[in-house]
């Protein structure tokens, strides 16, 4: 089977880091570092299968891959991919989900515990020679704050959303979930979006992407949160109107925002978010511990391996 990967830097700096030689048992491998969009139609011409992370397999770019049966994707989102003409040309487009939760929650209590804890903040601290020279063994020189008593809404309480409400609970916090079931489980009390907003000391996101919730942070979403309030958003960029975050942080309504997902990515030099305090920012990484990269690994090659089975697993239906 030919082979063709099309963004494998989004996956792997190199064989000392993650390596993709399973791959090699499936077929015949042609890689490439990254693909532009007009590069596409050429580098897949002939190819069987396709596996990429974001690059854009729509009509334009599918036409003269006339031997295409198969995409696999090195992720659970598939919106780079065009379903109806694949689904129309026998194409079968298999994703990756639930590789990344464990990684994406622990991410999440990493931006709050450096916006509250300040570990950061106390490291340069030290290392510029702050503690050498404290007339006292403890120099207090931040303010921190405990996580025990505070609450924490999550906003898309899936299975993300679960694995953060159990690790808040574990620091003694109260949890409330909101989703559009309306139902949650014992770790959290669902509240819908108001009463979160309201009653939350930290917002975090964990919802998908849709036409209906893009920019659902807006200015009005952001006026109902609690005074001081701390935004986290590990889920995508696309949910938040960057402009009124960054004002609702600067006026002080908001305690501070803790990203990890902006819009567009990789980020644009003129982004409003950058230089401001209190808005802490990683470059979409909550997803890439080596672990979690060999566990997707694990479930793109089980995938292909189950196409060429003639047994489809994770098949994209919409």
């Amino acid at each position: 089977m030919k082979i063709v990967l099309t963004d494998i830097i989004t996956i792997t700096n190199g064989e000392d880091d993650l390596s993709l030689k399973p791959l090699h048992s499936l077929g015949s491998i042609t890689s490439y570092p990254l693909t532009d969009y007009e590069e596409i139609p050429e580098r897949i011409s002939d190819a069987e299968a396709v596996i990429c992370n974001k690059t854009k397999l729509d009509s334009h770019s599918l036409a003269n891959a006339k031997n295409l049966k198969y995409i696999g994707l090195w992720a659970t989102g598939h919106d780079n991919i065009d379903i109806p003409y694949c689904k129309s040309n026998g194409i079968t487009v298999c994703n990756a989900g639930s590789y990344s939760t464990y990684a994406v929650a622990q991410h999440t209590f990493s931006l709050i515990l450096e916006h509250y804890g300040k570990t950061g903040a106390y490291n340069g601290f030290v290392q510029s020679g702050g503690w050498r020279k404290s007339t006292t063994f403890s120099p207090i020189a931040y303010r921190t704050h405990e996580l025990f008593g505070k609450t924490i809404g999550i906003v898309g309480y899936g299975t993300i959303g679960k694995a953060v409400a159990k690790i808040a609970s574990a620091f003694g916090m109260k949890v409330l979930g909101y989703n559009r079931s309306g139902k949650v489980d014992d770790f959290a009390e669902y509240a819908p979006l108001d009463e979160l907003y309201a009653n939350s000391d930290i917002i975090s996101v964990h919802c998908p992407l849709t036409d209906e919730n893009r920019h659902m942070f807006n200015e009005e979403a952001f006026a109902k949160f609690k005074k001081g309030a701390l935004f986290v958003n590990t889920a995508r960029g696309g949910l938040v109107d960057e402009s009124a975050l960054k004002q609702a942080v600067e006026i002080g309504h908001l305690g501070g925002a803790a990203i990890d997902v902006i819009y567009p990515e990789p980020m644009s030099e003129d982004c409003m978010l950058t230089g401001v305090d209190n808005i802490l920012i990683t470059p979409h990484i909550a997803w890439a511990p080596i672990e979690t990269r060999e566990r997707l690994l694990g479930i793109v090659y089980e995938n292909l391996k189950a196409f060429q089975n003639g047994t489809p697993q994770n098949v994209v239906s919409k």
